[in-house]
């Protein structure tokens, strides 16, 4: 069996590779090809979205290959063409945005994914991301460091955050992340309440009975809801002006659920004290976004994944599909 590792910089072939020779029993032809990502942005490539490398490249790399495993690798309508010998593909993530899926199907390609794989290190990050904005952590840190103030104002009552203890805290959605989050939360001692119409059986605090509800009530937001067309945009103008005044939101899930020109307007009018957000409707930033200048905000560059635990799992779920493959086993992530 000939397996191509197409890694990148993240998800590094030697893992794949480790992984691969751990789990397959029998020998295999191995080629590799190291994409780009994320030392430079991934992006649109022909119809797949959030893709590394080129088309060229990975068909160059394909011949002859029966299995893939990778992470970003541009599996477009042309790539799956020029690649008749391919019978697995196991993209290395949660979705699988990078494959032209309905083209694999019709030349019957089977397409696995790795859900979960960052579940932690997400649900770790929003939490970091949550106690920088409350309690003004980057705020503090670059008054020290770049303007060398020791900003005695930053412990006034008026510029204190509150604590997450006895705080209403919303989170939106309760899959793997958000169950994850609660249930730090509520070792922080947070009163969570929790909105999921998805979600069946008990969750970690109280449920609410609708997002406005859950909106009404919370001193804290964070949002953990799969981006779909029911849920794009959720959180506008109108759900911001429902929370208390002086709440804080997170965004560590995916940037089309929020409005941000309404968010830029709430914190600016101080209906949000502070916010927080690691993913956006475009990726990287425009230079000149309004989301730069907005003031109590704090924002990193779509890193709530990256873990070198979350690279590990991922090289090792990836493995293990292909070790199934090989001896014929049913695939366990496969898409239907």
């Amino acid at each position: 069996m000939r397996i191509l590792a197409a890694g990148d910089h993240f998800v590094l072939n030697s893992l794949i590779v480790d992984a691969l020779r751990h789990d397959l029993p029998d020998a295999f032809e191995l080629r590799e090809l190291t994409l780009p990502w994320p030392v430079e942005p991934h992006g649109k490539v022909a119809e797949v979205d959030e893709a590394s490398g080129t088309e060229d490249a990975l068909i160059a790399a394909l011949d002859g290959v029966e299995v893939c495993v990778t992470q970003a690798a541009p599996f477009t309508e042309r790539v799956l063409a020029a690649a008749p010998d391919l019978r697995l593909l196991v993209v290395c993530r949660g979705d699988t945005a990078n494959v032209n899926v309905r083209a694999a199907r019709e030349r019957g390609v089977r397409v696995c994914h790795a859900p979960g794989r960052n579940a932690t290190a997400a649900a770790e990050f929003t939490v970091g991301l949550l106690l920088a904005a409350l309690r003004r952590i980057p705020d503090a840190h670059n008054s020290l460091i770049q303007r060398r103030i020791w900003d005695g104002d930053a412990f006034t009552y008026e510029r204190c955050g509150p604590e997450l203890e006895d705080t209403p805290v919303g989170l939106i959605g309760y899959g793997a992340v958000g169950s994850r989050v609660a249930r730090v939360l509520a070792a922080f001692g947070a009163e969570v309440e929790v909105y999921d119409p998805y979600v069946r059986g008990d969750v970690r605090g109280m449920r609410a009975p609708s997002l406005d509800a859950l909106l009404s009530r919370s001193r804290i937001v964070t949002l953990h809801a799969r981006l779909t067309p029911e849920t794009r945009g959720m959180i506008g103008a109108r759900e911001l002006g429902l929370l208390p005044r002086g709440a804080v939101l997170v965004n560590a899930a995916r940037g089309a659920l929020l409005d941000h020109e309404a968010l830029c307007d709430a914190l600016e009018s101080g209906q949000l004290a502070a916010a927080a957000l690691d993913v956006y409707p475009q990726e990287p930033l425009s230079p000149d976004s309004r989301l730069l200048t907005t003031p109590n905000l704090t924002l990193t560059p779509h890193l709530a994944g990256a873990s070198r635990a979350v690279a590990e799992k991922a090289a090792r779920i990836g493995a293990a599909e292909v070790a199934r493959y090989a001896k014929g086993a049913p695939l366990r992530h496969a898409l239907p």
